[in-house]
């Protein structure tokens, strides 16, 4: 009785099975994206893989780069999914990790003005109806 499986497995199944993204339509959309790339070349959701194959899963910011070991059509647990791929990425420092500037506690709510200037700061905002 063996538990790893040979057999191609669509690519997008693989990677919502072994928990890189939190749904399967989430894996989907990246390779449509063409987020996903194989061997350097994106791929559509349907391509299949097949264990020593080379993904590179580009994220914000950063890039994961994973080598299929095993291949599993249904999603399976953390530690089962740590084992089917080795993660050859380059160490970095995720953008999320680097600090903007917070309110002290207990100085209360931010001012309109003082909310836009923050807005503006982290880029959530295009500065509606002012004219600019």
């Amino acid at each position: 009785m063996s538990e790893e499986p040979v057999a191609p497995v669509r690519i997008d199944a693989w990677l919502w099975s072994v928990r890189m993204f939190k749904t399967r339509s989430a894996a989907t959309e990246a390779c449509r994206a063409g987020k996903i790339k194989v061997d350097g070349e994106p791929v559509k959701p349907a391509s299949k893989i097949v264990p020593g194959v080379r993904l590179q899963i580009s994220r914000p910011g950063y890039a994961v780069i994973l080598e299929v070991i095993r291949t599993h059509a249904k999603r399976v647990g953390a530690p089962v999914a740590q084992k089917a791929y080795k993660d050859h990425s380059p160490e970095q420092v995720r953008p999320r990790d680097v600090g903007l500037p917070r309110r002290e506690r207990g100085t209360g709510r931010p001012s309109k003005k003082e909310r836009r200037q923050l807005e503006l700061l982290r880029g959530y905002t295009k500065r509606q109806g002012t004219g600019q």
